[in-house]
C-alpha cells in the first residue's frame, strides 16, 4: 500500500506519459466524454450551445466562409463546429481519433444532409494532398500536446494550408495558469462514476510546473481487477510564447482574441484565440 501511495504522489516529468487514448476510446469513458460534449449546460468537453452558435457565426463572418471554403477541423469531436460550418456552405473535413465521436458526427451529417468528410484518425498522424482555406482547432486541444507534438502538428498545418489560408485555434492563457493550484482528492467513484461503470476508487493529483507553464491532472483509478492512470497535460501560453512557437514553424500571428467568438483580447482573459497565416 505504501508503494502504491508513493506512485500516486509521484510528480512525473512534463509529458512523461501520454494517455489521451483512454479518454477518447475507452468504452465507458468515451461515452461519458460524448455525453459532456452534447450537454448544453456542461463545459468540460465543449462549450454551451449558445456560445457555439455565436462562435460559429463569428467564424463564418470573420473568415468569409461560404460554398467554396475548404475547412479542416482538427479534433472535431462529434462535429459541433463542423456541422455549423457545413451549414454555412463550407466543404468541411473533420479529423478525430474518437470512434464514438466520429460515429455520432457521421450520423448527424447524414440526418441533416451535410456532405462532411469525417476521418477516424489521430490528427498527429494526418497526411493529405488537399489544401485548406481554414484550419481550425478549437477548445484548447493544442494545450494538451507535448512540445514535440505541437511542432509536428504545426508542420502539418503549414503543409496543407492554402497560401492565403488561416489557422484558427485557442489556448489557455497565463492568467488561467496563475489561477490553477496544486490539489489532491480521493473519492469512491471519483467524478460520479465517470471513469468506470464498475465500483472503483479514484485519486486525483494536480501538479504545476512553474518553469514549463504546464499543469498536470493525474488520475489514478483502482477497481477490483486493475489499477490504471490517466494523465491530462495542459500547456499555458502568453501571446509572446505563441508568437515564438508559430514563428519557428513558418507562421505569423495576425490577430489575437479572448475567445473563439471574437471577443477583444485583454491580458486577464483565461484564453487566447489566434489567427495565424504563413509568413
Amino acid at each position: 500500500m505504501y508503494e502504491a501511495l508513493r506512485r500516486i504522489e509521484r510528480r512525473p516529468e512534463p509529458y512523461e506519459y501520454y494517455t489521451a487514448e483512454t479518454l477518447w476510446n475507452d468504452p465507458h469513458v468515451s461515452g461519458q466524454m460524448l455525453a459532456l460534449h452534447l450537454d448544453d449546460n456542461a463545459e468540460p468537453a465543449s462549450r454551451n450551445r449558445a456560445f457555439l452558435d455565436r462562435s460559429a457565426a463569428w467564424m463564418v463572418s470573420r473568415f468569409g466562409i461560404g460554398e467554396k471554403t475548404r475547412v479542416a477541423d482538427f479534433g472535431c469531436g462529434p462535429g459541433l463546429y463542423a456541422t455549423r460550418l457545413a451549414e454555412a456552405g463550407a466543404r468541411v473535413t473533420g479529423i478525430d481519433f474518437s470512434e464514438r465521436s466520429i460515429r455520432y458526427a457521421r450520423k448527424t451529417a447524414v440526418e441533416q444532409g451535410l456532405a462532411i468528410d469525417y476521418l477516424l484518425q489521430n490528427y498527429l498522424e494526418f497526411t493529405t494532398e488537399k489544401t485548406f482555406d481554414l484550419i481550425a482547432m478549437i477548445y484548447c486541444d493544442f494545450c494538451a500536446l507535448s512540445p514535440a507534438q505541437r511542432k509536428g502538428l504545426l508542420k502539418t498545418f503549414h503543409g496543407c494550408l492554402a497560401d492565403d489560408g488561416a489557422v484558427f485555434l485557442d489556448v489557455f492563457s497565463m492568467a488561467a495558469f496563475h489561477a490553477r493550484e496544486e490539489t489532491a482528492a480521493f473519492e469512491r467513484r471519483l467524478m460520479d462514476g465517470f471513469w468506470s461503470a464498475d465500483d472503483y476508487f479514484g485519486f486525483m493529483r494536480t501538479f504545476k510546473y512553474a518553469r514549463e507553464k504546464v499543469v498536470l491532472d493525474k488520475y489514478t483509478l483502482v477497481d477490483a481487477s486493475r489499477t490504471w492512470e490517466v494523465y491530462n497535460w495542459l500547456q499555458y501560453f502568453s501571446v509572446a510564447s505563441l508568437q515564438a512557437s508559430f514563428a519557428d514553424s513558418g507562421f505569423a500571428l495576425e490577430e489575437v482574441y479572448a475567445d473563439v467568438a471574437g471577443t477583444p483580447w485583454t491580458t486577464g482573459a483565461p484564453e487566447i484565440a489566434l489567427v495565424a497565416r504563413k509568413r
